[in-house]
């Protein structure tokens, strides 16, 4: 079955915010898992990535011109035994004490809800990789706000079998607007090719130029569990 580019995907949308696509390549040998962030504000512009042992942390650029480091500094990438965990925010901790206490993903979320920042209540986003001999499995998680004047929060988790070639994709925004219109839907099937260097590259040139900030593409060797990085930051 053919599978929409990730790329085409990204060069048809000026801000997606922060995206996870967690896959398999073509070949079946690697696991591939993919974390980017966009950004609108000076604030928001001022991130980068930084590999820390076998997980990301976004650091601030410049670290004078930050008002709350708490909204800048968290690690969207961590491992934890035989699974990845990657979030776009402070949740991926939530998620990694939880799965340390013998607890499950799902739970991790039912304490978390969607960022408060009227009036576009960013979604949380998450995703875990599941590792088990030489295959795995992998989830993504939605929590967005139901409705306009309603404080609830729809929580969706969706499961996945790692299919060779293919890979899912979720992101916080459908499109640039003004308030931000929050993901809906299904993840989006995406394919996932063999060469995870030129994948990584052909991602971030797929990104929007002006509002593109940091990417992280991780390959997970399923044979050996190597693992290769791939870090790209707009500010070097």
């Amino acid at each position: 079955m053919a599978y929409t580019a990730l790329t085409e995907l990204l060069k048809g949308n000026a801000y997606a915010g922060r995206g996870i696509m967690i896959g398999r390549t073509q070949d079946g040998k690697q696991a591939v898992v993919v974390y980017f962030i966009m950004g609108r504000s000076e604030n928001s512009r001022n991130r980068v990535f930084k590999e820390e042992g076998e997980g990301i942390t976004i650091y601030p650029f410049d670290a004078s011109k930050v008002k709350d480091p708490s909204l800048i500094i968290y690690s969207p990438i961590r491992t934890l035994e035989n699974r990845l965990v990657v979030t776009n925010g402070d949740q991926t901790d939530t998620i990694c004490d939880y799965l340390s206490e013998g607890l499950s993903f799902e739970a991790a979320l039912r304490t978390r809800t969607y960022e408060p920042d009227d009036p576009n209540f960013t979604p949380r986003i998450s995703g875990m990789v599941e590792f088990d001999g030489g295959e795995f499995a992998y989830s993504l998680s939605v929590l967005k706000k139901q409705a306009a004047g309603s404080d609830c929060c729809t929580r969706q988790t969706f499961e996945y079998c790692g299919v060779p070639g293919q890979g899912h994709f979720v992101h916080t925004y459908v499109h640039d607007g003004d308030p931000l219109p929050s993901f809906a839907g299904e993840p989006e099937a995406v394919a996932v090719p063999n060469d995870t260097a030129a994948f990584a590259k052909d991602v971030w040139e797929a990104l929007n130029a002006e509002n593109k900030i940091s990417l992280c593409v991780k390959g997970v060797d399923l044979k050996t569990g190597e693992t290769k990085t791939y870090l790209f930051n707009k500010n070097v």
